[in-house]
């Protein structure tokens, strides 16, 4: 059987999310015991085990909601008759996230999306970038990215979103940003950014309240103007900027 702990390096390694789950304390009659291990994927899927039965079934759903809010908990679980779990014994279980690469989606292939994803690249996020004009990676290097090549709306259904994915938006058009920024608030994320000028922002608020598109709630979680306030002017400037703020946001939440 594939060691569990090649299976930690793979989720590592990948833009995967899951929970590892390891029997930290057992009393009485229990079907595992103290020191085993087991994987939960965020679709609920599993390596290893832990019991069966309905043991199991809470554990995963407890897992679930570690993957959800990333914080590692221990649970008490009591397997009782009534419970369904009629050993007897308890088991203690350290249930803690095991975070993938971070995935960071740049809209916008232009001098500042192409830097943006390069330095990127280099503090270890999986870098895809969307655009659709068909000369716009002529003389970059694309090997280390996932390019997608079609325009946005179209991109949104090869894109998976989920509590790992930061998102860029840095449109040539301020329609776009704004079509990006509607889709994307109503998914899953770790960040949503837009770039743009105050005013601009100011706009786009308007028109998200006044075409009841997205809530106050929901805007209230988009980093716009995005990226750190310093006074930058070139695009290798604020690609800095708006790259600290996304390693900033990692670090609060890994």
């Amino acid at each position: 059987m594939e060691s569990i702990y090649n299976k930690i390096s793979e989720i590592e390694k990948s833009n995967k999310s899951a929970a590892l789950c390891t029997i930290i304390n057992t009393t009485g009659s229990t079907p595992r015991k103290t020191g085993t291990k087991m994987i939960v994927y965020d679709d609920g899927s599993i390596f290893g085990t832990v019991g069966g039965g309905s043991l199991e079934k809470k554990v995963i759903n407890n897992a679930i909601e570690t993957i959800k809010n990333k914080k590692p908990q221990v649970f008490k679980y009591v397997l009782t008759q009534k419970q369904g779990m009629g050993c007897g014994g308890t088991n203690e279980i350290f249930i803690e996230p095991i975070t993938g690469i971070s995935k960071l989606i740049i809209f916008g292939a232009g001098h500042i999306g192409k830097t943006l994803a390069k330095f990127a690249k280099q503090v270890n996020f999986s870098v895809t970038l969307v655009d659709d004009r068909q000369d716009i990676f002529d003389n970059f290097d694309t090997k280390n990215f996932q390019i997608i090549l079609k325009k946005h709306k179209l991109a949104f259904e090869e894109l998976k979103f989920d509590n790992n994915t930061y998102i860029a938006s840095i449109m040539r058009e301020h329609s776009f940003d704004r079509e990006i920024i509607a889709y994307c608030a109503q998914q899953p994320y770790a960040f949503l950014g837009m770039i743009g000028s105050k005013a601009k922002i100011a706009t786009s608020k308007k028109i998200f309240l006044s075409e009841k598109i997205l809530t106050e709630e929901q805007m209230s979680t988009i980093n716009w103007p995005m990226g750190i306030d310093i006074k930058c002017n070139t695009p290798e400037e604020i690609a800095v900027s708006i790259l600290a703020k996304l390693i900033d946001v990692r670090s609060k939440l890994n």
